[in-house]
């Protein structure tokens, strides 16, 4: 699921660090992505190829600013092709291959180690150049006003890859999660700010601490948006800057699917309930030892719907839908034309939804923050504990 697609996968980074090089950015970045590009292997028996191709053209691996630049937005893709051989393959030729070591030295009754290293080696090339590599790529969109990078996927091991390869590429700069701390920060005026330092539990600034020590964050969030979504109006104002005016109504509510996690005698504990709910009853009942760490959400505003499934502990965005684009067409608009009024529709409406999220978010900080939060606790205690 590509940046351009109606549903996608996307997770945040603030990229950290100064720019190393004297260099115009706009006219530098291409070059750099060009220098650690994606190069094929499908004429090779490489296992893996990593880099960079084109957002639009999985292809295309020279960048020149035109086509990588979108305004304010320079976009990419991460392109990794990896060759991948079935163990059980592996095996039965291994063992062709020793059979036949052995016919040949009738004087072994077994293959010598190291014989059998040079065989799996040898039977491993043979079957690589025989097999063609998984492509697979991952689109990046990098804000460069905001100075925010979206990337599609969750998959932590891809994100790795993905961090080193930007580190890499973009010398003196590195991503860090735009985790729920940060967030926060980011959201909330100058008073919210200084009471969210009070709040947070970390003793030091790694981002790695401020995530795991300010767990709190998405797991009250979500306990209070599923109390406000059964018992309080479900209408919220657009507080943050966007697409859509401040002042703005929405509808925000947590339905379809909720994920509760807790410590149990045999460790680690979780609990998934799927499907619309009327009364969150199997919620409630195990909301006495798990906390809620994942959830779907919705939100609507006039006739425009979004829907994202939140990773409460770092805010990750699983499955995160859209309003379809829509894009009138016309036979005197080129190609490459059509693909910039898409992409810019895709990013207008992706931005509007995290609008509405950010404005969510702003409003539960204000009021977990603020001095009727001790209230709204109590009010959620007795619902949770109330009858099912």
């Amino acid at each position: 699921m590509g940046i351009l697609s109606n549903t996608v996968n996307i997770c945040h980074f603030r990229v950290m660090g100064e720019w190393a090089s004297d260099l115009d950015f706009y006219f530098e970045a291409p070059q750099l992505l060009t220098h650690n590009r994606f190069n094929s292997i499908d004429d090779t028996t490489d296992e893996l190829s990593l880099g960079w191709v084109h957002l639009d053209d999985p292809k295309a691996n020279n960048f020149n600013p035109p086509h990588c630049w979108r305004d304010h937005y320079l976009m990419f893709s991460l392109r990794r092709d990896q060759r991948k051989i079935p163990a059980a393959l592996l095996k039965e030729h291994m063992e062709k291959a020793q059979d036949k070591f052995l016919a040949e030295n009738p004087g072994y009754t077994r293959v010598p180690k190291l014989k059998k290293e040079e065989i799996k080696e040898a039977v491993r090339l043979k079957l690589l150049a025989k097999t063609l590599p998984d492509p697979k790529t991952y689109d990046v969109v990098w804000d460069t006003q905001r100075n925010l990078v979206t990337f599609t996927t969750l998959s932590q091991k891809t994100v790795e890859l993905f961090q080193d390869h930007f580190k890499k590429t973009f010398e003196g700069l590195r991503l860090v999660a735009f985790h729920p701390y940060e967030r926060g920060m980011l959201c909330l005026d100058s008073n919210g700010q200084l009471l969210l330092r009070q709040a947070n539990k970390a003793g030091g600034d790694s981002y790695l601490e401020l995530i795991q020590e300010n767990q709190w964050i998405g797991k009250d969030f979500l306990l209070w948006l599923l109390y406000q979504t059964m018992n309080k109006a479900s209408e919220y104002r657009v507080n943050q800057n966007g697409p859509t005016l401040k002042g703005e109504q929405f509808v925000a509510y947590i339905n379809d699917k909720v994920v509760l996690t807790g410590e149990g005698e045999g460790g680690t504990q979780m609990i998934t309930v799927n499907g619309p709910q009327d009364r969150f009853i199997e919620v409630k009942s195990a909301l006495g030892s798990k906390s809620i760490t994942e959830a779907t959400i919705h939100l609507e505003a006039a006739d425009e719907s979004w829907c994202l499934t939140l990773k409460g502990g770092i805010f990750h965005f699983a499955s995160f839908s859209s309003p379809a684009v829509k894009i009138e067409k016309d036979n005197t608009v080129d190609e490459q034309t059509e693909r910039e009024a898409v992409f810019f529709e895709r990013m207008a409406l992706l931005e509007k939804g995290l609008q509405l999220f950010d404005s969510l978010f702003h409003t539960f900080l204000n009021a977990r923050l603020g001095g009727d939060w001790g209230f709204i606790s109590t009010g959620i205690n007795e619902w949770v504990g109330g009858d099912q």
